[in-house]
């Protein structure tokens, strides 16, 4: 870091940063130094490119420096920005919530896809985390009405300003899994679909997962129990009440997992079982329709 610290250029800070970074084991060290370094000066990427011999004020070192330092601890990039892009959308992030990724954006599309005959969906989100996934729907197809539950009240929270970020309205509920459907009532048979990217990690595996992902995201959200499948049961058992009938349910699940979720499914007598792929040919998500 002392290197680092001295460092006077654009230039100079994009290749020390990157080094450090990669060093570091950090594979994409020469993107986050140009990020870091871009919220420090507060100029988009081309802009440092060609402005290389450009000369940085103190505090814009001693920013960069200091963001540099919590990349090498290994926090995320995306809380070190405090966002991260989804669906074309930026999102919230803090420790209390999920970093959304790319594989989520399946399920959403998905969904998407399934509205077009019905673009004023009634629509559950059971453990919406950053509200990635309840607040994209609602911002592409406006008329959805949404209910979004979470056990955090710190990610509710998190949700809750993302809504507002992008101007849609949400029913947000506190709460684990179904419970506080329960506890207000009126809601069996309502809902069109139901959708979910539940906790999916073996306990097991947790200790191996990166850093990044381990030390830094919440374990609520990764911990799916002995072999990663807990909240599947319960959605395979409990969800039919909650939807109409024909209603869907669809959920995100881990790689090498569809086949067993599809099977929890097939045992509680849903129909209509199916898998979608994400870019890598993974089956990411599992869908089922309650009988008609």
């Amino acid at each position: 870091m002392e290197e680092l610290k001295r460092i006077q250029t654009i230039d100079e800070a994009l290749r020390k940063g990157s080094r450090a970074l990669l060093g570091a084991g950090i594979g994409s060290g020469a993107l986050e130094a140009s990020i870091l370094l871009g919220m420090a000066t507060g100029m988009d990427r081309l802009a440092l490119i060609t402005n290389p011999s450009r000369l940085l004020a103190p505090e814009e070192v001693a920013f960069f420096c200091e963001k540099i330092e919590k990349r090498l601890n290994r926090e995320p990039i995306q809380h070190i920005r405090g966002k991260q892009e989804f669906m074309g959308l930026d999102f919230i992030v803090t420790r209390s919530v999920l970093i959304p990724r790319p594989d989520t954006e399946i399920l959403v599309e998905e969904v998407l896809d399934r509205c077009q005959e019905n673009p004023a969906p009634l629509l559950l989100d059971i453990g919406t985390g950053s509200g990635a996934i309840a607040v994209s729907i609602a911002s592409y197809l406006p008329s959805a009405k949404i209910t979004a539950t979470d056990l955090s009240p710190e990610a509710l929270e998190v949700a809750k300003k993302n809504a507002l970020h992008h101007g849609v309205s949400i029913d947000f509920l506190l709460g684990p899994d179904f419970e506080p459907l329960e506890e207000r009532g009126g809601y069996e048979g309502l809902f069109d679909f139901l959708v979910s990217n539940p906790p999916y990690i073996p306990s097991e595996e947790i200790p191996t997962l990166e850093p990044e992902v381990r030390d830094f995201e919440p374990l609520l959200a990764l911990d799916g129990g002995k072999d990663g499948l807990d909240l599947y049961r319960r959605f395979a058992v409990q969800a039919k009440k909650y939807l109409r009938k024909g209603g869907w349910i669809l959920l995100e699940v881990g790689a090498g997992q569809a086949p067993a979720v599809a099977a929890l499914l097939a045992d509680a007598s849903w129909e209509e079982i199916g898998t979608c792929l994400d870019l890598s040919e993974i089956e990411r998500v599992v869908f089922a329709q309650k009988k008609k």
